[in-house]
């Protein structure tokens, strides 16, 4: 969408108007009939179109595809010419959406004019819906961990190509802010970033929803794959495709074309396609609810997206992240967490991951009270491990232990919190809990508790056969 397609059955005409701009520094395409005209916007549309409403020897007249142009392809501007132009044919381009109207002979200057304005209308227009999206859509990627590095690293190397990319990991994680990043950071970052919603789209709707529908009643409605046009396509939770879609979202990979639902006519997109899962798709695929052919042209560059618990050390930046947020967005109060409630943060469960945390989050600073620092008593959870008195609750497992395997067992949970909150980091968990390293590395051992690389961090858990052989 760079060029200028100029339409008009005289020869002399239209290369004349291609020669000017040409020496403007504009690149030109030229049609002299219909069918012409019709090819080379399905081959790529223009950046704008010189359209003459009469065209000898021709199925559509200049009204007919301007109708189809603005129908297909409506941030496309056309300029209308005419040597046998009126008032009423002016007025009727209009209507239909060109841009302006020019009567032969025409005055080159007042051509260039109106080509430079109408480039720059549908400029300002792009980068104006550009900018819509980015408003409620965060590019932000926080962290420092070691886990949060390795995927950074894999993100930066396929904004650098065109090339289909798979996201995994569980849900809450932060797989489509992966996927907004990848957008923004690639060639195609002024282009439209569009989400389909695999899991809440009824499959009987989910055709019309992608392809879009032509009905005489409402004419054409364009379906998601050609509003990303030019863009990215993000088929969040992928797996949940209805296996009847799944064929069909093949071929427009193949093709880069398909026909709406209720229609005739090809409509060609250039999409790159990036996808996310939290389920596993070898199961599906063995399970025939998934199919592998689609799997393997989506499949191209997978990427994991890390869970919480497999990045705990970055916690607190996106803890600070969203306290900034949220005041920005809301104006909820500015506070910051103390270390102790740090502290908690990083030894809770997050089966909601990046998500659940923004959530909790968000639920302290409206409920929380002044503007002083969020403490561990704010945080839910808490009055389960502490009373009023600031003494530990035994849970009741732990309570009808003799002391000997209740103290072991709170030794391991508490380290192996304490290690993982740390991102495997055997010094600083020393130094935190007090201990020597050495000593530490014989607690370890004698609790059975190992630590090995996960997710490009190393995770602590209980050496299962030392477990069993003990």
């Amino acid at each position: 969408m760079s060029d200028i397609l100029i339409v008009d059955d005289e020869r002399d005409i239209r290369e004349l108007i291609s020669d000017i701009l040409e020496d403007e520094g504009f690149a030109t395409r030229l049609a002299g009939n219909s069918d012409e005209a019709v090819a080379a916007i399905n081959l790529e549309p223009p950046a704008l179109m010189i359209l003459d409403i009469w065209l000898k020897d021709s199925r559509m007249d200049g009204i007919d595809i301007l109708k189809a142009v603005k129908r297909d392809n409506p941030d496309v501007p056309v300029v209308i010419i005419s040597g046998h132009g009126n008032i009423e044919i002016a007025v009727a381009a209009i209507k239909q959406g060109a841009y302006d109207f020019i009567e032969k002979p025409f005055n080159i200057d007042q051509l260039l004019v109106v080509i430079r304005r109408a480039m720059e209308t549908s400029r300002l227009r792009r980068e104006n819906h550009s900018l819509k999206r980015r408003e409620v859509a965060s590019t932000d990627m926080i962290g420092g961990s070691t886990s949060f590095k390795t995927l950074m690293g894999q993100l930066d190397k396929v904004t650098k190509s065109n090339g289909r990319v798979m996201l995994r990991g569980p849900a809450g994680a932060g797989k489509e802010i992966a996927a907004r990043y990848i957008h923004a950071n690639s060639a195609r970052a002024s282009a439209p970033f569009v989400t389909v919603n695999c899991a809440s789209v009824a499959p009987d709707r989910m055709e019309e929803v992608l392809f879009g529908r032509e009905t005489p009643e409402r004419g054409v409605e364009p379906g998601l794959l050609e509003q990303a046009h030019g863009g990215v396509i993000f088929f969040d939770e992928v797996a949940d495709l209805p296996l009847g879609t799944q064929s069909k979202i093949l071929r427009v990979l193949v093709d880069q074309q398909y026909t709406r639902v209720g229609g005739t006519d090809k409509v060609r997109v250039d999409l790159r396609v990036i996808s996310s899962t939290n389920k596993d798709l070898d199961a599906a695929i063995r399970a025939e609810t998934f199919r592998q052919e689609l799997f393997h042209r989506l499949n191209v560059v997978p990427i994991s997206v890390p869970s919480l618990e497999d990045r705990r050390e970055d916690i607190p930046l996106l803890a600070e992240h969203f306290i900034a947020d949220f005041n920005a967005a809301q104006g909820l109060p500015l506070r910051h967490f103390t270390d102790d409630a740090i502290a908690l943060l990083q030894t809770m469960v997050w089966p909601g991951n990046v998500r659940q945390l923004k959530n909790l989050v968000e639920r302290v600073l409206i409920l929380g009270d002044g503007t002083g620092p969020i403490e561990a008593r704010e945080l839910p959870g808490e009055e389960e491990h502490v009373d009023a008195d600031g003494r530990v609750v035994l849970s009741g497992a732990l309570a009808t232990l003799p002391l000997r395997e209740a103290r072991e067992a709170f030794e391991r949970e508490y380290l192996l919190t304490q290690i993982n909150r740390f991102g495997g980091n055997i010094s600083r968990t020393a130094n935190f809990v007090g201990m020597e390293r050495s000593a530490l590395h014989r607690k370890l051992k004698s609790l059975g508790v190992v630590t090995s690389a996960k997710s490009g961090t190393r995770i602590a858990h209980v050496d299962e056969e030392a477990e069993v052989g003990g």
